[in-house]
């Protein structure tokens, strides 16, 4: 079996590897290959990965390359990792809409419009190039904004899957609290990638005891703490929201944060230089403490499980992902892009069916759906009055004014990476 990593220069990538080698019976790897353009970065990272397989006892090979078409020649499947513009470009998402008194972040809002604009066309022409080398391979997305480059892959006929851990981390948090293995806690997880809720957290299955209520009751005020969100909106919800809905239901107190402190990005482009630093030690061979902090916890084991699944050889029946909608959610097109639980195979993942959605949540979803289709059609076309037209639909956004604004600093501020600008 032959995997391959666009963007396997990230400080992520030593996280994927770690998973790779703990849960090789899984997904047993013979060759992986890391594609990066940069090379220094690749070096470092691939040292380290060659140096976890070892100590681990895996006997796979750890292949590095800049040639992107002979990085996935003849993969089985291709995880998408890559962050155009890099750091740089996050800094600036998270920062020119915060002058608007908009949200600064890099999925949502104005920000995470930038980076779709910027990562679909060069996303696409990743997975023509997978497609010319393996018309068979799999390509799983970990590339933000995953619902939008999602849809943007099975719109153009690719095999493509989309991943977040975001449930994945949900999981783990619940099974701690209750006391239970990961395994035995099924999510009722509903929404769109990064506008998601747990409506139900069920024991043993998708038919199991739903134990949210006793969740809530009991360890209402430490979830409360995670998404930073009043208990008395928890219990009044009835349900646990994504850490991202507070952009939502929280955005004027979230923007007078985020105006009075350092950017996410900036704090993240600091770990980086530590991370690499430490890569770079011969001596190191197991993935440092600092990475869990970098984001991304629990990446590794939700891709090894969705790739197994999808190559045949295993993985768990039932995984959250992003996926066509087919009537799933009857309020949204069939081919908007939902996460939701799937049954996953070597045929793709097939959406389980959902409890009626509360209104409550049905109207943001279909709001964002609206947004996520005009985003795409900028992101696909260009064109300033297609830009300003995602960001007036966006709930974030929503006055024209703004819109306007917005439209200008987006265009500015990303010249270099948009072919029409």
């Amino acid at each position: 079996m032959k995997l391959a990593v666009v963007g396997g220069g990230s400080t992520y990538t030593p996280e994927l590897i770690d998973g790779f080698a703990r849960l090789r019976d899984t997904l047993p790897v013979e060759e992986l290959v890391l594609v990066d353009p940069a090379p220094e970065r690749l070096e470092l990272v691939g040292g380290l990965a060659r140096r976890i397989f070892a100590k681990q006892g895996h006997p796979g090979r750890i292949v590095t390359t800049d040639d992107l078409d002979a990085g996935v020649e003849g993969a089985d499947a291709v995880l998408l990792q890559l962050r155009v513009g890099g750091q740089a470009a996050r800094e600036q998402d998270e920062t020119w809409p915060l002058e608007c008194g908009c949200v600064g972040q890099e999925t949502t809002g104005a920000g995470g419009l930038a980076k779709a604009l910027r990562t679909v066309p060069v996303v696409l022409d990743i997975a023509e190039r997978v497609r010319r080398a393996n018309p068979n391979a799999w390509i799983i997305d970990f590339t933000n904004p995953v619902g939008i480059v999602t849809r943007a892959l099975l719109q153009a006929g690719h095999r493509a899957v989309g991943l977040c851990n975001v449930a994945i981390g949900f999981q783990r948090r619940f099974a701690a609290m209750l006391g239970v293995a990961p395994a035995d806690v099924h999510l009722d997880h509903v929404g769109l990638n990064h506008l998601t809720w747990e409506t139900g957290v069920r024991l043993g299955g998708p038919e199991g005891d739903n134990v949210l209520p006793k969740l809530l009751a009991e360890h209402g005020d430490a979830l409360a703490d995670d998404l930073r969100l009043p208990r008395d909106i928890i219990d009044r919800l009835g349900v646990v929201p994504s850490y991202y809905l507070r952009y939502f239901y929280a955005h004027d107190e979230v923007v007078r944060e985020l105006r009075t402190k350092p950017s996410r990005a900036a704090e993240v482009a600091e770990m980086e230089r530590e991370l690499l630093k430490m890569y770079g030690d011969p001596s190191l061979d197991e993935k440092p403490a600092l990475l869990a902090k970098r984001g991304g916890a629990y990446y590794s084991e939700a891709a090894v499980d969705l790739a197994a699944a999808l190559l045949g050889g295993g993985g768990s029946p039932y995984q959250v992902v992003n996926t066509y909608n087919k009537g799933t959610l009857p309020f949204l097109p069939d081919d908007a892009v939902i996460e939701v639980q799937a049954a996953v195979g070597p045929h793709g993942p097939t959406p389980m069916p959902v409890q009626p959605v509360d209104p409550l949540y049905a109207g943001l979803m279909a709001n964002v759906t609206a947004y996520e289709d005009l985003a795409l059609e900028a992101a696909l076309r260009g064109g300033r009055d297609r830009v300003f037209r995602a960001l007036l639909s966006h709930p974030l956004v929503g006055q024209y004014a703004y819109a306007d604004a917005l439209t200008d600093q987006l265009i500015a501020h990303n010249r270099e990476h948009l072919a029409w600008a």
